[in-house]
């Protein structure tokens, strides 16, 4: 069997490879190595769950509660809310573990399920690990040891959940939204009730789009993959700005006045200025990958802010924020993780707080924007060769040296082998777009011959 948990849990096609009997012995597996690990030591264990609203959740929710439960764990059930909010859920309310049932930004027939620690943090890779092996274990054959009588896991629906996540969000806001008008697009998905909610609560004068979920439109033609809705009603409504969400809402992207896009960079360089202006910006430093547009580097370097770069992916991002203790950090794609009030990004808190920076100001979101210029970025897929020799290959470092020598201090290269296709990803940013097509085209024929 193939390793299951990817970096985002376990994804699959629900009900072809995520399957109720996986959700439930995964379930069953995670509270056997919590007790195993001490973690349920000494009380009765208790887990929170949420999912969003695809149809498929509400099968792979019922097949997660009766795992967990049917190994002797109570189960608050917390419905349709983003996985943000089940995090926080599951550290406020002192629960041993949160379970999350989302695909995130994927079409609505893939589904997932991610585990949270207790305080609402990502489970550590060797819990994982260990639960993907206890699980192989029992579903060959060896028994569960199951409790019985009074030790089997009650279940109740914890309504309040909603409530007290959006009170969350306005008590942790710098300011008010009063006289700001803004386009919300929940993308059919797990926001769809809490973020008009709490912008609504926060004194904003709101328009929906996307907030009609029925099991089957996630993310369809909406959300923050999908931004043309709402660029059209943000200059239809002339409203301020516009959030958009993914499925689960721990993504934010947003589009200014004039309907132009603001992505994950430009918005991580406002809540830097923002969050450094009123002292949270701990070490006056900001934590991004390696994708991120150079144009934000050099925004940070000019306004003093330091920048530290990780691999690509939110949870190297964050495993650097806890390690060095920083308190913003982010991708391009709009995950972005403010770590004194969130475990994990927060799409809806993101929002606000770019919404609040702008009614702070008083300047339009465009004006903040601009202190980054978005360099023209191309990126070319290199199918069909050896990305185990990217590091290795004397042509092509020598390849890349010239593009780097060529491009000076106004452009950058990226040669990145893919993680699951054998593939090379090259990317060049460069200030002329024309500029970044000759030599990124250049560079992916040297790859080619290189590593063909």
């Amino acid at each position: 069997m193939g390793r299951l948990f990817g970096t985002d849990g376990v994804r699959g096609v629900a009900n072809a490879d995520l399957t109720a009997e996986l959700a439930l012995g995964l379930s069953v597996a995670a509270a056997h190595v919590l007790a195993e690990a001490g973690t349920f030591e000494g009380h009765r264990p208790v887990a929170v769950v949420g999912r969003d609203p695809r149809a498929s959740g509400e099968f792979l929710e019922a097949a997660v509660v009766a795992g967990l439960a049917s190994a002797g764990v109570d189960v608050l059930r917390v419905g349709v809310l983003p996985t943000p909010a089940v995090a926080y859920l599951t550290g406020v309310l002192g629960a041993d573990l949160g379970v999350m049932l989302s695909a995130s930004h994927n079409a609505m027939p893939d589904n997932g399920v991610k585990f949270f620690a207790r305080g609402g943090h990502k489970l550590a890779d060797e819990l994982e690990d260990r639960i993907e092996a206890v699980y192989d274990e029992h579903r060959t054959g060896a028994p569960w040891d199951r409790p019985t009588g009074s030790g089997v896991g009650r279940v109740r629906s914890y309504d309040e959940g909603f409530d007290q996540y959006v009170a969350h969000l306005i008590g942790v806001l710098p300011n008010r939204l009063d006289g700001l008008k803004v386009v919300l697009d929940e993308a059919h998905g797990a926001a769809a009730r809490v973020s008009p909610e709490a912008f609504a609560r926060a004194g904003a004068e709101i328009v929906t789009i996307g907030t009609a979920p029925d099991g089957l439109n996630i993310n369809d033609g909406c959300g923050s993959t999908h931004l043309e809705l709402l660029k059209a009603a943000v200059v239809e409504h002339g409203a301020d700005l516009g959030i958009a969400h993914d499925g689960d809402a721990d993504r934010c992207l947003a589009v200014d006045h004039t309907g132009a896009e603001v992505d994950g960079d430009q918005i991580l360089a406002v809540l830097a200025l923002a969050m450094r202006e009123r002292s949270a910006l701990r070490s006056d430093t900001v934590v991004a990958t390696v994708m991120s547009n150079l144009g934000f580097k050099l925004a940070m370097e000019r306004e003093g802010v330091s920048l530290v770069q990780t691999a690509v992916g939110d949870r190297y991002v964050l495993e650097e924020m806890k390690e060095h203790g920083y308190a913003l950090g982010g991708e391009q794609s709009g995950h972005v993780i403010i770590l004194d009030h969130a475990t994990t990004g927060d799409g809806t808190l993101t929002g606000l707080m770019l919404a609040a920076r702008v009614t702070q100001t008083g300047r339009t979101l465009r004006d903040l924007a601009s202190v980054m210029e978005r360099l023209p970025q191309v990126l070319i897929n290199v199918p069909d060769v050896d990305r185990s020799r990217v590091d290795s290959s004397a042509e092509l470092a020598a390849a890349v040296v010239e593009a780097e020598r060529e491009l000076g201090t106004t452009g950058r290269v990226l040669l990145r082998p893919s993680g699951t296709e054998p593939l090379v990803r090259v990317m060049v940013e460069a200030a002329d777009i024309d500029h970044a097509r000759s030599v990124a085209g250049r560079l992916a024929d040297a790859v080619k011959s290189s590593l063909g």
